[in-house]
């Protein structure tokens, strides 16, 4: 081991929670340093959200020009050139990762690029880019290495080397034929991008339903939405064996409701969840228990079971948001500086960036009835909503519960045009506690998305 060097903090990973913890902490004179093995700013910026949106937001473009004829626009002869969709991407991530080090620079957090595991309690070796190494002591330790895509044990299926969302960003061609497994998220946002892009496209969806955790009425509108674009929707289907290599060509042998089937394409995807990133790096030197499926165990604090060493987003277990990181590393922050702040009782938006978005925050009514939540639903298509007429785009609706024994916001789902800011304004309204007649008795911009909400909370059930 090579000689160990003394810092006041050492964050291991360079996710979203990690880094601000490590510039926050800098910036009060502490002697800081990030270990990170490849993304400088975490996945976030470099390989997930920021240029999946990216990406997300060319195929819109290209969705306007294949319907341009309806707003007066005549465009022929245009095609799609996913090398410079690909180099629009990497363009908007290199200025972010540059961000990202001017950061560093001003924190005097110290960045250390390499491979990072414990040797011995809040002791971590650091094989270096360049093959080097360091030993690094903290008095506190951040674990925030993350996750990645998981793939499944199916027979064949890592030898066809099936892209995940990171090979996905930086493809240079349109498939042929896309085969996504998965139909979550990520799966759905790349079906829909990479159709819109000119791919043809099935998913294959081992439940009943795409989003499968959400309402009857999501699931079956995003099913509808991506028929209606040309996407094969197989659910409840299994995957046997996979044969080839995607890129070239693949076939899944599948089960789908007992009956067996092949399925011939040219590339795969998988998008089938996700694991933490907490193997290999020594956490049982370090005293750092995980749970059965390898997330790192830590109280309402996220302080581990080790002393002195914290965890901080998607490898401890918090919902896999950025913006939920981002609150990991507001809770660590104030718990250092003497102020209980928890993890629990959070209120989590979801949004799924497919196009319109779906946008939640609060109970489901799935999740409400199963937990015996009594409630008084209000529910308004799109097509009540000014704004959705002046875009052309009135597929989608807005639903809201309300306590039934008061006027308490118990949750908000949004499926149409720019749900995810939509639903911002609903959250507010319940972190502040207030009832749903606040909504519904203000006075919002006409015409916006967010002016629906005026007429959603207008037709509330009254108490019985």
């Amino acid at each position: 081991m090579s000689q160990v060097e003394e810092y006041d903090v050492v964050v291991l990973g360079c996710g979203d929670a990690g880094k601000f913890i490590a510039w926050s902490v800098a910036k009060q004179g502490q002697r800081t340093a990030v270990i990170e093995r490849q993304y400088v700013g975490g996945s976030c910026p470099t390989v997930a959200c920021l240029p999946s949106k990216n990406v997300i937001h060319g195929a819109k473009v290209a969705s306007y020009f294949r319907g341009s004829a309806e707003f007066g626009v005549i465009c022929n002869d245009w095609k799609i050139d996913m090398q410079a969709v690909r180099e629009r991407k990497r363009t908007m991530v290199d200025s972010i990762i540059a961000i990202q080090y001017d950061k560093f620079r001003e924190s005097g957090a110290e960045l250390v690029m390499g491979q990072g595991r414990f040797v011995a309690p809040k002791t971590i070796e650091v094989r270096q880019t360049d093959g080097s190494r360091r030993t690094l002591r903290g008095r506190m330790i951040v674990v925030s290495t993350g996750s990645r895509s998981r793939i499944d044990p199916i027979m064949g299926l890592t030898d066809s080397e099936p892209m995940t969302h990171v090979e996905a960003l930086e493809l240079d061609y349109v498939p042929n034929h896309l085969v996504v497994m998965g139909g979550g998220y990520v799966g759905l946002e790349f079906a829909q991008t990479l159709r819109r892009f000119g791919s043809r496209v099935t998913i294959i969806e081992r439940n009943d339903a795409l989003a499968h955790h959400e309402d009857d009425d999501v699931t079956e509108a995003l099913g509808q939405l991506f028929r209606d674009e040309g996407i094969e929707v197989l659910t409840e289907t299994q995957v046997d064996r996979v044969e080839g290599r995607s890129g070239e060509t693949v076939r899944l042998f599948v089960t789908r409701k007992g009956v067996s089937a092949v399925i011939e394409a040219t590339d795969l995807l998988v998008a089938s969840g996700r694991y933490p990133n907490t193997d290999g790096i020594g956490l049982e030197v370090a005293g750092v228990e995980i749970d059965s499926k390898g997330f790192i165990k830590v109280d309402e604090r996220l302080r581990s079971t080790a002393d002195g060493v914290w965890a901080v987003g998607d490898c401890a277990g918090s919902p896999h948001f950025t913006h939920i990181a981002y609150d990991d590393f507001r809770v660590v922050r104030d718990n250092l500086a003497g102020i209980d702040r928890v993890t629990t009782g959070r209120l989590v938006p979801y949004c799924l960036f497919t196009d319109p978005e779906l946008g939640r925050v609060g109970l489901s009514e799935k999740q409400a009835r199963s937990r015996g939540i009594e409630y008084r639903l209000s529910k308004l298509p799109l097509t009540a909503i000014r704004r959705a007429w002046t875009m052309s785009e009135l597929r989608g609706f807005y639903k809201i519960l309300i306590d039934t024994n008061s006027d308490r916001i118990l949750g908000f789902t949004a499926f149409g045009p720019h749900a995810g800011d939509v639903i911002s304004t609903v959250q507010l309204a319940m972190t502040a506690g207030l009832p749903y007649t606040v909504l519904s008795d203000a006075i919002m911009t006409h015409p916006t998305m967010c002016e629906g909400l005026i007429a959603l909370c207008r037709d509330i059930p009254s108490r019985n």
